[in-house]
């Protein structure tokens, strides 16, 4: 069964396309005008094995944070749909990365549940045009169109850039692990039948 979807949100500011396929090779097309964003989505994609196309066109001259916050909507709707009935999924799911002097840790359950944690401290600053904060906008977006718990974890780290690159790589590696098939089941993973 392929596990594959695209979907598509427009607003009066946003309009976002998204193609995935949660059992890819980590192959990306990615542009949202904002570029440290369509970079750390490539890492997210990459390190996650998630095939994906994404497209989108916001009103960035205002701010950047309508076009992330939608394209985190988007991102979590068509993971959703992509996942299906959830059937035979690990549901469980967690990741540490380093880089350099930095280290990041992720953990997911595809639960059907929304619930985020973010204890990442970093100061307020850019890295380049973009502001640190909607690193956590992005994925309090995701982790509620998803429907997962997502908890994000900084242990250490000093520069900007390297934390958040760590951060979309723990968790594109850990959504990876959660959404894996296991072979030794085709049942939903929960003793209640759904997620």
């Amino acid at each position: 069964m392929e596990r594959k979807a695209k979907f598509e949100r427009q607003t009066s500011e946003v309009e976002v396309c998204v193609d995935i396929n949660l059992d890819g090779k980590g192959n990306y097309d990615i542009e949202t005008g904002i570029p440290f964003f369509n970079h750390m989505l490539s890492q997210f994609a990459k390190h996650g094995y998630f095939d994906l196309t994404l497209k989108a066109k916001g009103d960035i001259e205002v701010d950047f944070h309508h076009t992330v916050e939608d394209v985190g909507i988007a991102l979590g709707e068509a993971f959703l749909k992509a996942l299906g009935e959830k059937r035979g999924i690990s549901r469980f799911g967690e990741a540490f990365v380093p880089f350099d002097e930095t280290l990041a840790f992720a953990s997911v359950d595809l639960s059907g549940r929304p619930y985020f944690v973010y204890q990442v401290n970093t100061p307020k600053g850019k890295i380049g045009d973009f502001d640190v904060e909607l690193g956590e906008e992005f994925f309090k977006s995701l982790s509620t169109t998803l429907k997962c718990n997502l908890h994000i974890e900084l242990k250490h780290g000093d520069n900007l850039h390297h934390i958040i690159e760590a951060i979309f790589k723990a968790v594109g590696r850990a959504l990876d692990k959660a959404s894996k098939v296991d072979p030794r089941s085709e049942e939903i993973p929960s003793t209640k039948g759904k997620l």
